[in-house]
Formats: C-alpha cells, sequence, structure tokens
C-alpha cells in the first residue's frame, strides 16, 4: 500500500516477472491493454447507464439485456486487467483514467427511448469490438499469443452481444 513517503519514481511501472516474454514486448502490450482496459471500463458502464434508463414497449427485454451485457463486460474488464498483472504490469482502472483515454464516444445522456439506447449500444459495442480485433493483431506482432487469444475471445461475445442488441433494429416493419 502507498504512504506519504512514497512518489511517483518508487512505484514500478513494471514488476519483476519469470514470464518468458520479452521486457520491451510486455511492457509494449501493456500500454496497449491499459488503453483496452480504459475502453472497457467506460463500455461497462454504457451498458449500465443504458440499463438503468430505457423506457418504452421493449423495456423489460432491452434492461435485461443491456444487464448480460454489463455482466458480460465486466468479465472483460477483469480478463484485461489480470493479464496485464500477470505480464508484470500495473491495471490502471480507475474511473478518471478510464475517462482519459476511452475511444467511444460519449453515451447520450438525455435519451431514453428503447430504440435509441439500441443505437447507441450498437455504437458502442462496434467501437469496442473493433479496437479488440486490432488488438489481436497487434499482440500477435508482439508474440504474445495469450494475450491475442484472449481478445479474440473478448472479440467474439461482444460479437455476439451487438448481433442480440442489434436484432432489435434489424426487423423489416
Amino acid at each position: 500500500m502507498k504512504n506519504s513517503t512514497n512518489t511517483l519514481a518508487d512505484v514500478p511501472t513494471t514488476y519483476k516477472t519469470k514470464n518468458d516474454l520479452p521486457f520491451n514486448e510486455r511492457n509494449e502490450i501493456n500500454t496497449l491493454m491499459n488503453l483496452r482496459l480504459s475502453s472497457a471500463i467506460d463500455l461497462q458502464l454504457q451498458m449500465k447507464q443504458a440499463h438503468w434508463n430505457v423506457k418504452g414497449p421493449n423495456f423489460i427485454g432491452l434492461h435485461e439485456l443491456f444487464d448480460k451485457i454489463d455482466e458480460a463486460v465486466e468479465g472483460y474488464v477483469d480478463m484485461i486487467a489480470e493479464r496485464i498483472v500477470q505480464l508484470g504490469g500495473i491495471a490502471e482502472g480507475t474511473i478518471r483514467v478510464a475517462a482519459k483515454r476511452s475511444r467511444l464516444s460519449e453515451y447520450p445522456l438525455t435519451i431514453s427511448e428503447g430504440m435509441a439506447h439500441v443505437d447507441a449500444v450498437a455504437t458502442a459495442l462496434a467501437t469496442f469490438g473493433e479496437e479488440a480485433r486490432s488488438t489481436i493483431g497487434e499482440a500477435e506482432e508482439l508474440n504474445d499469443a495469450d494475450t491475442a487469444d484472449l481478445f479474440t475471445e473478448v472479440s467474439r461475445g461482444v460479437d455476439k452481444w451487438l448481433w442480440f442488441v442489434e436484432a432489435h433494429s434489424q426487423a423489416k416493419a
């Protein structure tokens, strides 16, 4: 635990580990994963925003769907953060850090109607899915098959949730 005598220089950015990935690659992948962690935290909170505020004739279905997505994204957040720490890094997961670094668009706070939330949630999921897929390639370039595999799992999950959400807007009237 940090006490008042510690300075930023006292806090390591990378801990020693016997993990055989080279130090420079671990640092690079951890930097990348901390960016994705910020977006994942933002995504999770955006799902809660939708869950809490959705209204309209499809309320219960969307309310429950957005809650299930939130739970799944919470799992992605934890997997990403734990992978960072496994590689000797520090998972930078505070809300202030996430707000500064997230690449997701700001969630519209004034919407309430179900289809408006469907559109906003779909946009957030699609953006995060794109980030996850780009991370797969970047992890492969750094010879980190495990991180690439983790983001493959995340990408598959996000694509499934995007499908569930978009199904609400794809039906022919």
